[in-house]
């Protein structure tokens, strides 16, 4: 097990009826103005909206609105939520929504406090030491964001989807009411739980293997995994929502690094290109790379597949043969719950594949080479290996 330092410091307030806690928790931190952004509109179809507007009423929080995030979050709502948060003179940012908004509530709760474009962060041009605090109310469960420093945004412009950490992005108090999931279409939750076993997989095949980490991350795939399956069947389930909902903050909120060697983290770079150039579900592009990656570089970490072979889905045997029906099974599995596994299921041409290791390899320039990160850790991806993974992803 290699040293570590855990630390997260971030307030989870967790359960059935806690939106309403959102505007104590502000009024607590000492914040009287602040900026609320929020995706398209769902959260008033749901009550969330109300929740939370009464909530910041009733602890005299003055807030202006931006709304309209997508799915993909992209560099223009930021820019526009930041200019908003530097002329309105907000305090902090609270974000209301799925991975996406969180996200973005991130990157302008940065960029509020820098005087450049917030985008050279995502380039290696900025690092990011400081922001406006941080609040959320969580209403899709899968990236983690809630109880991270992380943020991904994507330049529509320039079709590249990038990535930053800072330790200034955790947030300060994140909510998470699984109830307020059970509306979710099948698609969302299912994305969700694909994004959330892809984070602790990533962690997993690092070419690391603690015995207590092992076992956490085996449990909370199967824990995913099974509660995924309920859900299609009783989407109101508040027991497996909350129990996928913590899974999935759990998943990116250091708890699966703990004694490992920092993450692989090769297939959700590839699928930010997926994402980026075809604006399809993250969930669904890492549904897309993963069982190609992982048929692509078992070789390199031989025992650990095995081991995920035996652990996740009881099969016996040894060697390559087991590997690969441990792989087939994650992949049917995939398939069972209505996950995309091909680029011909997103209706992504395998004509592109040039394209989209194009925009891989401009990743790796401008994203991961100025933090001295490569693409992999147990095998590192040059454009050969890119392109003969999407190759296996293609049909």
């Amino acid at each position: 097990m290699k040293n570590f330092v855990f630390h997260n410091p971030t307030k989870i307030v967790f359960g059935r009826g806690t939106i309403p806690k959102i505007g104590e928790e502000i009024k607590n931190a000492g914040i009287r103005k602040m900026l609320f952004l929020y995706g398209g509109g769902s959260i008033k179809k749901n009550g969330v909206y109300d929740q939370v507007v009464d909530s910041l009423k009733k602890h005299g929080i003055e807030w202006v609105e931006v709304s309209g995030v997508k799915p993909n979050p992209v560099l223009s709502k930021v820019h526009e939520a930041v200019e908003v948060a530097k002329k309105e003179k907000v305090e902090a940012v609270l974000g209301v929504g799925g991975g996406s908004v969180v996200d973005s509530a991130k990157a302008v709760a940065a960029g509020a406090l820098y005087e450049g474009d917030i985008w050279d962060a995502f380039i290696g041009k900025y690092q990011i030491e400081k922001s406006l605090p941080i609040f959320d109310v969580l209403t899709i469960s899968a990236t983690g964001t809630e109880m991270n420093g992380n943020a991904v945004i994507t330049n529509e412009k320039t079709k590249e989807k990038y990535g930053v950490s800072s330790k200034a992005l955790y947030p300060k108090v994140s909510i998470i009411d699984p109830s307020v999931q059970f509306t979710l279409p099948k698609e969302q939750t299912v994305y969700g739980a694909v994004d959330a076993i892809s984070h602790i997989l990533e962690y997993y095949f690092d070419g690391s293997s603690p015995e207590i980490s092992n076992e956490i991350a085996e449990g909370t795939i199967r824990t995913i995994m099974k509660m995924t399956e309920r859900l299609i069947e009783k989407p109101d389930d508040y027991e497996a929502r909350a129990n996928l909902a913590w899974s999935a903050t759990i998943a990116l909120n250091g708890t699966m690094a703990v004694g490992r060697r920092g993450g692989e983290w090769a297939c959700h770079r590839i699928e930010h290109s997926l994402s980026a150039l075809y604006d399809i579900a993250h969930g669904a592009g890492l549904a897309i790379v993963f069982p190609a990656w992982m048929k692509y570089v078992y070789r390199n970490n031989p025992k650990q597949f095995e081991r995920f072979a035996k652990r996740i889905f009881g099969l016996e045997g040894e060697g390559e043969e087991l590997i690969l029906k441990g792989i087939e099974a994650f992949k049917n599995w995939l398939k069972k719950v209505g996950a995309p596994v091909s680029l011909k299921d997103a209706g992504i041409p395998e004509e592109d594949i040039d394209k989209i290791v194009d925009n891989v390899m401009l990743l790796v320039e401008k994203n991961l080479k100025p933090k001295g990160a490569s693409l992999g850790r147990i095998k590192v991806l040059e454009r050969e290996d890119v392109c003969e993974i999407l190759k296996l992803a293609a049909k």
